[in-house]
């Protein structure tokens, strides 16, 4: 059993919230306490191999779903709302398939139950020459990145991994060998036949192109209770983006 490190804000009905890949529970912290404050007893949960849980060799959706089975019947969890972004998203979805009793509602951020080809390899590039290269300022570190990822959002998403190893040096806390080694799995599709009958919600970025109109027959046939929703103006961080807009969306869903 891995032991997820978590961080539990508020009181009332359990809602999980699921990362995405390279992330952690903190970058929910924001939105995690607006749930509270509705009166939400709010998980942000880090998945295996990042954040402040543990690492492990094995990566793949069927053990990060049983990893959310195990922390809800540790901690007593039941009738939860279960929310998942991008990675998370897909964790959540083979979550609902497989231990569909636990969960009330599931809220799926812009991904889909297909396959998607790898493509996360120049952030993991980037990560691995930053690891090498020890730095003790984060504005060095950030200078560095700069040279290898445009897009300044991106860049501060992935800086948030950084702590003070021994006090001194900057390191990930993510683990960056298994990541690497099982980046692949993180395409991987739901498999056929598992399916979801309660109600699910599906958000989608308007420019964000993870979730497409073609999707919509494969949704429906794992989510029969599935709605999609389309935050305009939003790409893939369609909760850091659009925070308000994101926020009147689920919360809609679940208290209807």
């Amino acid at each position: 059993m891995t032991d997820l490190h978590a961080t539990v804000l508020g009181e009332g009905q359990p809602m999980i919230i699921l990362h995405g890949f390279l992330g952690m529970g903190d970058n929910w912290k924001t939105l995690g306490n607006k749930f509270a404050e509705a009166g939400y007893e709010v998980h942000l949960i880090d998945q295996r191999n990042h954040g402040r849980s543990p690492h492990t060799n094995e990566m793949s959706y069927p053990v990060m779903a049983k990893d959310i089975k195990e922390y809800c019947e540790k901690n007593h969890l039941e009738n939860i709302i279960l929310l998942g972004h991008s990675m998370g998203g897909k964790v959540a979805m083979f979550a609902a398939v497989d231990f569909g009793s636990l969960i009330e509602k599931l809220v799926v951020v812009d991904i889909s139950p297909k396959y998607y080809s790898p493509h996360h390899q120049e952030i993991l590039d980037a990560l691995t020459a930053l690891e090498e290269k020890a730095f003790t300022s984060r504005g060095e570190a950030e200078d560095f990145l700069a040279d290898y990822i445009e897009d300044e959002g991106t860049r501060l998403f992935l800086l948030k991994n950084l702590y003070r190893k021994n006090g001194k040096i900057l390191s990930l806390r993510l683990n960056l060998e298994v990541l690497k080694e099982k980046v692949n799995e993180v395409g991987e599709a739901l498999p056929a036949g598992k399916q979801f009958d309660k109600p699910v919600l599906f958000i989608k970025g308007g420019r964000s192109n993870y979730i497409t109109s073609e999707d919509k027959p494969l949704i429906e046939l794992h989510f029969p209770n599935a709605q999609i929703k389309e935050i305009s103006g939003a790409g893939h961080w369609v909760h850091a983006e659009k925070m308000n807009e994101f926020y009147k969306e689920i919360v809609n869903f679940i208290s209807n």
